[in-house]
């Protein structure tokens, strides 16, 4: 167990856009793929928890790509995996997915994708990371409200950019 001494917004942003995934596999589960919807899964072959045949493995030792799309059976999507049957050179073959290794997630036909593995701050780079330096002087802060609820500084919004590690 990690200690709660920091927030881990990365992880939290991470499992929330999963949970995009899941669904969008849950509504295929439940209803099929509508239209012109298909899905190109990338994960993790050498995550513990990944099966996938030995052949499949050797051959991609380290990441692959599936497509859902017109030939696919017996999806089953859980909160912690999916389990899917692909056609692998005209072999009906069983595929586990844990979701923590989903590297990647498109559906093409709507230009929809996420890329997962965000970079994550070491220890080293927290004792460098100071909010005031990395502020441009033209951006807006996000300030508190006035004692009396009222909200001097409406117009004011956090630029995202000010809180990413810069390389």
């Amino acid at each position: 167990m990690e200690p709660m001494d920091t927030l881990r917004y990365d992880r939290w942003i991470e499992d929330a856009l999963k949970s995009v995934v899941r669904k969008a596999l849950t509504h295929c589960q439940e209803h099929g793929l509508p239209g012109d919807h298909h899905f190109y899964i990338t994960f993790s072959t050498d995550h513990p928890d990944s099966i996938l045949p030995e052949s499949l493995r050797s051959q991609y030792p380290e990441e692959i790509t599936i497509v859902i799309e017109h030939e696919y059976w017996d999806l089953e999507v859980t909160q912690d995996y999916f389990d899917i049957v692909l056609s692998f050179n005209d072999v009906k073959t069983p595929i586990h997915v844990p979701f923590e290794a989903i590297t990647g997630f498109a559906d093409p036909s709507v230009k929809f994708g996420l890329q997962f593995k965000m970079e994550l701050m070491d220890d080293a780079d927290e004792e460098d990371f100071d909010v005031d330096d990395d502020l441009e002087e033209d951006e807006p802060v996000l300030e508190s409200s006035s004692p009396n609820g009222e909200d001097e500084n409406k117009d004011n919004v956090v630029a995202l950019d000010t809180f990413r590690k810069k390389k």
